[in-house]
């Protein structure tokens, strides 16, 4: 018996739609799914991994401290009385530590603090024009921005990124110590500022809210890592000092807005550039 023409012409057209449908959810597969995971991992609306707790395998990243020697670095003001946030290289075996609050002004450090455990310093003056908010009880994320603001080879300047894990930042030379350290993904920097961020250290680093998690202590330009102090090494040394930082009013920041944010920090000497002199001759 013969089959009708139009009975075979259907049949094909039949496997051939079916075969399309079945390659083009195939395709949909491979191309929407690796979207769609990368929305759900930085979309605001979803919340990302807590960060791990400290972890015997976490990096080690070896940072040797030459001998002392003039230099620059970034402070910030955590109160008004005068106490300010910087790492300890900043201002380690400095003969005198002066703050540049602009205009050609410096303010000389009265007293310098520095931790025994940690890569970070208080710093003494009479007074402070304005404070900066630290939080430093909360979850952190991965994935989450962090704003680095401070003074980039002695220039103004800032710095985004995104955490990315623990480290252990192990400083060897002029003093020795070795201390959990966060490590963040630089993403974007200030117009014109290439290279190194080195003076950036002692500066604070800020989430999307505006307040302090963080203070930067080091890099790796050849892998685009930043590393900051822990908000529970902050708090210890903080606590150790016998302090509790106040805080104050935040302004929410973005990859739009954080540079912006930088130059008023900057501009209330929130933020100041730090000078170090290793001999007063």
């Amino acid at each position: 018996m013969r089959i009708p023409d139009w009975l075979v012409y259907a049949a094909v057209l039949a496997v051939i739609v079916a075969t399309l449908f079945v390659l083009a959810q195939g395709r949909d597969g491979l191309a929407v799914e690796p979207f769609a995971m990368a929305r759900s991992a930085y979309d605001d609306s979803s919340e990302p991994p807590p960060l791990p707790a400290p972890d015997p395998f976490d990096e080690r990243v070896l940072v040797q401290v030459g001998d002392a020697e003039d230099g620059i670095g970034t402070a910030f003001a955590i109160n008004k009385s005068g106490a300010w946030l910087t790492a300890r290289h900043v201002v380690d075996g400095c003969a005198s530590v002066g703050l540049a609050v602009g205009d050609g002004r410096l303010v000389h450090v009265d007293q310098i603090h520095s931790s025994r455990d940690s890569d970070l310093a208080l710093l003494i003056t009479d007074r402070a024009p304005a404070q900066i908010s630290l939080h430093l009880d909360r979850e952190l994320r991965i994935g989450e921005a962090g704003y680095h603001v401070g003074f980039p080879q002695g220039r103004p300047g800032e710095a985004s990124s995104h955490l990315i894990a623990r480290s252990r930042l192990v400083t060897r030379g002029r003093y020795t110590t070795e201390e959990q350290v966060l490590a963040w993904a630089e993403s974007d920097r200030s117009e014109g500022i290439e290279g190194t961020l080195s003076g950036m250290s002692g500066g604070p680093v800020f989430d999307k809210n505006g307040v302090v998690i963080g203070v930067t202590l080091a890099e790796s330009p050849r892998r685009g890592r930043i590393y900051t102090a822990t908000p529970d090494s902050i708090s210890q040394f903080l606590e150790d000092q016998g302090l509790i930082a106040p805080g104050t009013d935040a302004h929410p920041l973005g990859a739009s807005t954080y540079a912006r944010e930088a130059d008023l920090l900057r501009d209330e000497r929130a933020v100041v550039k730090v000078l170090c002199r290793v001999s007063n001759n």
